[in-house]
């Protein structure tokens, strides 16, 4: 039997691809994203403090947590026939080149419209120390079968 809307379950875990950012792939999501802030390019800028930060070197951009979180609602959901709604989320600690990144959520309620079915799913992308570095909530949903 195929995994469908009905055999998602409250407490069910995914887990999505690892990623390994590199200096080369924080420059290329910069050109990418024309986003071109000196936290993700400029080591010199980066040995300043910011407040009571200090990240010691260049830091990946928030956004590729976005691209982490929403590959793995993807490769888990299209196979089911469903689509990915909404995503929130808030950066919880730096990503540095070197890093080995991963996501992974949990299905926390289930939701039947009238015009469709909704999962709600509690998203967070931890490093290879298991310190949470984004967190937030996801939206998915699966259209009434006609």
């Amino acid at each position: 039997m195929s995994a469908n809307y009905d055999s998602i379950q409250a407490g069910t875990a995914i887990t999505g691809t690892p990623f390994h950012p590199t200096r080369e792939s924080i420059r290329e999501f910069c050109e990418a994203s024309l986003d071109f802030n000196p936290l993700h390019l400029d080591d010199e800028y980066m040995k300043g403090n910011f407040g009571k930060t200090h990240f010691g070197g260049i830091i990946m951009h928030g956004m590729n947590n976005f691209g982490v979180i929403s590959k793995m609602i993807s490769d888990w959901l299209y196979p089911m026939g469903g689509v990915h709604r909404r995503l929130e989320t808030r950066w919880k600690n730096p990503v540095k080149s070197g890093d080995m990144i991963t996501p992974h959520a949990v299905v926390t309620s289930k939701k039947t419209t009238g015009r469709s079915r909704w999962a709600t799913l509690d998203v967070e992308v931890k490093n290879q120390r298991g310190e949470v570095v984004a967190s937030g909530e996801a939206m998915v949903e699966f259209h009434h079968s006609l």
